[in-house]
């Protein structure tokens, strides 16, 4: 068991960073000690990690070594290269930019350092600089490198772990809001916790009292690692900020230097894989598919290939002919879709894109996600509909509409009048309102578009009547007058989806429309009301002073002693004689300002609730437009931002304000027309959502709804169990009107009612329905009613609510009704699961009893290459159609000078181009994107897209495209496949092992599709194609076609191998055709047919493989096949090393055993063909190995000898050698000097040392390596 020394003291961040690594790889956690290293182990510094038994070469000392190796063991130190490199760069930056400063700032704290308050408060700012950068750099990312923790977390962590705790105040923490962020959620993981404990943060920065070791046993209690303690003496002396800076620099150089080193070896260590991406690309020249082809009808596929794949040739012609062949109904292939299907029903729904919209990279995730698995469940003989449709989009085609107007006309909705209005929008609707189904064809979804539904479309539109009356009647749509979201600028309450927060550190003035000058926010305005009756005088703050025109008390805590004499008092209004009473609530916070808070309760919030726990007067000062109302001279009919001038002048000439200061805050922005939200009081319907909620809760708490990944299922509990009732009123034209109706009874028995009286509406598909509904309530003839429909429309989420039943006929009975709902699935993005999905399955159950759908699946956001989410100001918004068809970096500024962004932004955004796509984006094609969104898809991640990921897949098409017409140019014209795939039994050792692989990738797929882990079965599919058919069994196999004429057995061998070949294509495309449809059926179509008179026209309706039919996968062969590969991988690291890139050489393998032996002799041909050897001849131990020959050890039961004699110049090898090892003698001579000086241990920082040691030991090996290679040299002299 290995053991870690570590320091006793609680606040030594170099163990603690050992101690939280350990934490992290619980299979091989070392046991801890607080007592220094034997000497016998000559390690003078903890933490020192002892591996083996206590050998010299088994101990690490200092934090970096001990925790990047325990980082190593726990998979926290990157999971490839490009990660390893950026924990590396962190590790240096908590070493060489954090520590020094932070230990400059809090050793004198701690009374470790003599106190020089100039030299502490220079360091302070220094420290606070570094975190500056730390916290920009942590602005777009939840963790330091990739997404989740790593050393590089925990080294920086522990860096500012002692600034936390005894230097950064609060005002410095809301500073740093990433850092604070990062640093809360760092140390409340629990392998933190459980070393760290709960960390106090810092309040003030003063003296910290010395903790003794008992802290460190208090830790130990709370379930710290077990650490035996022994001493406690700590780890020496700490050094002066001096002595840290000059290590620091000679640290820092030392680095780059390293750094440039490591950069030199990666680039000769480079696979050549990287290297043949740059010939690759001058194959991406545009082919373009020429043959005339009327649409519908089927593509030339008798047409030669083009010689490289081209995505305009491949996609073309494709999509008509699917369509008019009715691939994508479910009625295809059936007599009637009521029968049973003994495999099964797939139903799902498209999230209903925006009549306005565009495609964009959402749209893309969204539609390859469900295209493919739709794909996938039609392939499997199931029913499958997957339903297309397009959201009327309320107030987003309103605005589009009104912009159009005022624009072309010079007119706006008022002047035409709703009927005209309304009719202009659906004439923009039928002229523009087709386009993203368009762009979703280009994408290949294989939506059944004669079943396409429009929200507004009569069929909906009278569901939607029927919902409402339905719920009205029952009394869950009510009458209320509450605060909403409204937007002055769009006459109309908004969702909160549609509100934007926006975040501010403090001052900042922000444009707002209908003003010329930008308006100020993030202040905090103080000023004071004079108590009644007396001199005293109570300060309140507002971030809205214009507010306190409409206030109508002030609130304090209930235990607040400096205001418990003022129980009963008054304040009053300076500008009227509103007397306002001193209220005990609660919800203030005695900490913040001065503890007592001005109430608007018509104006925001939280004060609604204080005013009606209190029954306050709620005084509205707003109009729709935002201009003030209910208020005195000179502020009456003032805009709303002018009157926050006007009040804050009039409250200094009255000498009642008191300060004005920078306040961190949120500003509600509506995403639609860009004006500050304001919350005002409005007559609305809402709906009841109590019980709704708790059965939506009950149904996944139950198990009869699943959402997926189960990390959604805290936020869904969240919303559910505390769900408030909904508003479904919009002050607009477009959509679908209320069918409520307010009722005037010509009767004198009959009172007046008001607007807010719920018994005075009622609701009615027809105006004649609520006619004869209210007569009956008022017991009056029909004649006496007079009837006023509600103005308003509902909010759009409320047809998008039942849409998953309105689109089959809602409320009739209808088959499609009966056959397809309930869905089978819902996906989506988990930034609707409130606002959609989770209305959809409370209005499902309310209205048909039943869910909607079965599962959720949400998928993640996407974000840039650097995790940054998509902004146009950043100008890192990627529209698909650009990845599809390519665009040069003039085309990408030209977008963003046609868009709405001002100059500056323009400038910026240009920058993020240029920087990002400096020659635009090639062109990828569909299939590339929809596979690359598809492997990004890793749940409950966010994804960060790199288009040269995505050009990646593109060149994975082309070697496809490649390995194919390799395949049917070796399988020859006159090819007949067997019937059924099967084994005859007489296959090689190489058809055994592809099928093996084969059966092993369906497997694979199979398993990831129903886990809806995309990126599992990418990988299956990728490895299949690339590293296992292409790489291994299409060049294994080429002398047994070069061979296939010399006698009848090779003919034969031929003929099986050519089987295999077909079967591998043949289902290897049917694997990768729900990702990629466009080249899978391409590349089908000129297969030749199993069975031609019954087979499926299309790779779209043909079976997915089934692990039942592909059930050939071998662990024995494929463990024989892997070893064999790792002789060949030997076999060709040799001949690099020697340079024999076209000489073939003699291979004698020594087996330790016969059963080797033999193994090896059975795949002698394939490792002769794929390591280009002449011969290959298994020795056992007892048989002799030629002279000359350079060795390898393959494994621990083969070493490979490579015959070099005769093959290269000998002499002029060994000239080469011998001046390397005269180099490498001399490096090694000066390092031993540089160590074995007598204060090398005290003087030369702990990094520097193991940098030393490993130096040296990587120059042993290599010099070792150097003189065998004489020596085998020599021998052939």
């Amino acid at each position: 068991m290995a053991i870690l020394y570590v320091s006793p003291h609680p606040d030594d961040f170099r163990s603690i960073l050992a101690l939280i690594a350990a934490e992290f790889c619980p299979s091989a956690r070392p046991k801890a000690l607080t007592e220094d290293p034997p000497a016998s182990l000559n390690a003078r510094s903890r933490p020192t990690l002892v591996l083996g038994a206590g050998e010299g070469d088994s101990v690490l000392s200092g934090s970096s070594a001990v925790s990047w190796y325990l980082a190593l063991q726990g998979k926290r130190a990157g999971v490839d290269i490009k990660q390893q490199s950026q924990v590396w760069q962190w590790l240096s930056f908590a070493d060489n930019e954090l520590t020094p400063v932070s230990c400059a700032v809090v050793f004198p704290l701690m009374g470790m350092m003599g106190v020089d308050k100039k030299l502490q408060q220079s360091s302070r700012a220094e420290m606070m600089r570094v975190l500056k950068v730390l916290d920009q750099a942590l602005e777009p990312k939840t963790f330091l490198v990739g997404e989740s923790i790593t050393l590089a977390d925990m080294a920086v962590v522990t860096a500012v772990l002692l600034a936390f705790k005894y230097v950064l105040e609060p005002s410095d923490r809301t500073v740093l809001t990433n850092v604070t962020r990062w640093f809360m959620t760092c140390i409340n993981q629990p392998q933190f916790l459980k070393v760290l404990g709960k960390v106090t943060l810092c309040e003030k920065m003063g003296p910290v009292t010395p903790k003794t070791n008992a802290a460190a046993s208090a830790k130990a209690a709370n379930g710290t690692p077990a650490v035996e303690s022994s001493d406690a003496t700590a780890n020496g002396p700490p050094k002066t900020e001096a002595q840290l800076k000059k290590e620091a620099k000679k640290k820092e150089k030392l680095e780059k230097f390293q750094q440039k080193k490591e950069m030199e070896a990666k680039k000769k260590t480079k696979p050549p894989t990287e290297k043949k991406a740059k010939p690759e690309k001058k194959e991406l020249g545009v082919i373009t598919y020429d043959t005339p082809t009327a649409p519908g009808e089927k593509k030339d596929v008798i047409s030669p290939l083009p010689d490289s794949y081209s995505p305009q040739y491949v996609e073309a012609a494709w999509y008509p002919w699917w369509e008019k062949q009715g691939f994508f109904k479910p009625e295809y292939g059936r007599k009637n879709i009521s029968d049973p299907n003994p495999r099964g029903t797939f139903m799902m729904c498209i999230p209903p894109p925006n009549v306005t919209g565009s495609l964009h990279l959402g749209h893309a995730l969204t539609n390859a996600i469900q295209d493919t698995l739709t794909r996938w469940h039609r392939m499997r003989g199931e029913t499958t509909l997957w339903n297309p449709g397009c959201d009327h989009a309320g107030i987003a085609t309103q605005v589009v509409v009104e912009k159009k107007l005022m624009r072309e006309r010079g007119m706006s909705r008022h002047d035409l009048g709703r009927e005209n209005f309304i009719q202009e929008v659906w004439k923009w609707k039928n002229e523009k309102g087709d386009r993203i189904y368009h762009q979703l064809k280009k994408l290949g979804s294989s939506l059944d578009w004669d079943r396409a539904c429009f929200t507004m479309d009569p069929k909906l539109s009278y569901a939607v009547q029927e919902a409402f009356i339905r719920m009205h009647d029952e009394g869950v749509i009510y009458r209320s007058k509450r605060l909403v979201n409204w937007s002055c600028s769009l006459n109309s309450a908004i969702s909160d989806i549609e509100v934007d927060k926006k975040e501010l550190t403090g001052r900042t003035l922000l444009p707002v429309p209908g003003y010329k000058e930008k308006v100020e926010f993030g202040v905090l305005v103080s000023f004071a009301y004079k108590v009644d009756g007396s001199d005293e005088e109570v300060i309140v703050a507002t971030t809205r002073i214009e507010t306190m025109l409409g206030d109508s008390a002030v609130a304090v805590h209930p235990t607040d002693s400096r205001y418990q004499h003022l129980k009963g008092k008054m304040v009053l209004h300076p500008f009227c004689d509103r007397k306002m009473p001193i209220v005990f609530d609660d919800f203030v916070d005695m900490s913040f300002g001065t503890g007592a808070v001005k109430i608007t309760p018509a104006h925001d919030h939280n004060d609604y609730e204080v005013g009606e726990r209190h029954n306050l007067a709620f005084i509205n000062i707003l109009d729709e437009n935002g201009l003030l109302i209910n208020v005195p001279p000179p502020f009456l009919g003032m805009k709303r931002f002018e009157a926050r001038k006007a009040v804050l002048q009039a409250l200094k000439d009255r000498g009642q304000f008191k300060e004005i200061k920078d306040n961190p805050m949120v500003v509600p922005v509506c995403s639609r027309s860009k004006d500050i939200v304001e919350p005002l009081m409005k007559p609305q319907w809402y709906v009841s959502c109590a019980d709704m909620g708790k059965q939506a809760a009950d149904a996944v708490r139950e198990g009869r709804l699943k959402i997926i990944p189960d990390h959604h299922l805290k936020t869904w509990f969240n919303w559910m169990d505390n769900i408030r009732d909904w508003c479904i009123s919009r002050q607009l034209w477009w959509g679908h009107r209320i069918p409520a109706y307010f009722v005037t009874v010509n009767d004198p028995s009959v009172k007046p009612g008001e607007d807010m009286d719920g018994h005075y509406w009622v609701s009615g598909s027809t105006e004649e329905e609520a006619r004869k509904k209210a007569a009956k309530r008022f017991n009056v003839s029909t004649d006496k009613i007079t009837l006023r429909q509600d103005e308003d429309v509902l909010d759009t989420w409320f047809s998008s609510g039942i849409f998953p039943f309105s689109i089959f006929g809602w409320p009739n009975e209808t088959q499609d009704l009966n056959v397809f709902y309930p869905g089978t699935l819902l996906e989506t993005g988990h930034d609707i699961l409130f606002f959609w999905v989770a209305r959809m399955v409370m209005m499902g159950l309310k209205l048909t009893g039943k869910l909607p759908f079965k599962e959720v699946y949400l998928h993640a956001v996407v974000r840039d290459a650097h995790g940054r989410k998509m902004s146009k100001s950043l100008g890192n918004v990627i529209d698909p159609l650009d990845v599809i068809t390519g665009i040069s970096l003039e085309g990408l500024n030209a977008q963003l000078t046609d868009s709405n962004l001002d100059p500056i932004e323009v400038e910026k955004a240009k920058q993020g181009q240029k920087s990002d796509y400096p020659n635009g984006i090639p062109e990828c094609g569909t299939d590339a994107l929809r596979f690359a969104l598809c492997a990004y898809t890793s749940q409950g991640r966010d994804i960060n897209l790199d288009v040269n990921r995505i050009l990646g897949y593109r060149h994975f098409c082309n070697k496809l495209w490649n390995a194919v017409k390799f395949a049917m140019k070796t399988l020859g014209d006159n090819f007949v496949p067997s019937e059924k795939a099967q084994l005859c039994g007489e296959e090689s050792v190489s058809d055994r092992w592809i099928l093996s692989r084969l059966s092993a990738a369906v497997g694979l797929c199979d398993t990831a599709f129903k886990a809806y882990d995309f990126p599992a079965i990418t990988t299956a599919i990728y490895n299949f194609w690339l590293y296992e058919l292409c790489d291994v069994y299409l060049e294994s196999v080429k002398p047994v076609f070069s061979k296939a004429e010399e006698d009848s057995t090779s003919q034969r061998q031929a003929l099986v191998c050519r089987q295999t070949l077909y079967t591998c294509l043949e289902v290897g495309l049917r694997l990768l055709s729900p990702l990629m449809p466009f080249v899978s059926e391409e590349l089908y179509q000129r297969l030749p047919r199993r069975r031609p008179q019954s087979d499926p026209p299309s790779i779209a309706v043909t079976s997915y493989p089934d692990t039942e039919e592909f059930c050939w996968n071998s662990e024995e062969v494929d463990r024989d096949m892997e070893f064999i590969m790792t002789v060949v991988k030997t076999i060709r690291s040799l001949r690099a090393d020697y340079n024999l890139t076209k000489t073939r050489a003699d291979c004698y393998l020594q087996c330790i055993d016969s059963a080797t032996a033999s193994l090896v002799h059975k795949y002698s041909l394939q490792i002769q063909t794929l390591s280009y050897s002449q011969a290959i001849i298994p020795l056992t131990d007892n048989q002799p190995v030629p002279e000359g020959c350079a060795v390898a050890i393959a494994s621990d039961r083969c070493t490979v000898n490579l015959m070099l004699k005769g093959l290269i110049d000998v002499e002029k090898e060994v000239a080469k050698l011998m001046t390397k090892k005269g180099d490498l003698e001399k490096q090694m001579e000066k390092l031993r000097e540089k160590m074995a000086k007598g204060d090398y241990k005290e003087k030369v920082p702990v990094k520097v040392q193991e940098q030393d040691a490993e130096k040296l030991r990587q120059s042993q090996t290599e010099l070792e390596k150097v003189k065998e290679a004489m020596d085998n040299f020599r021998k052939m002299m």
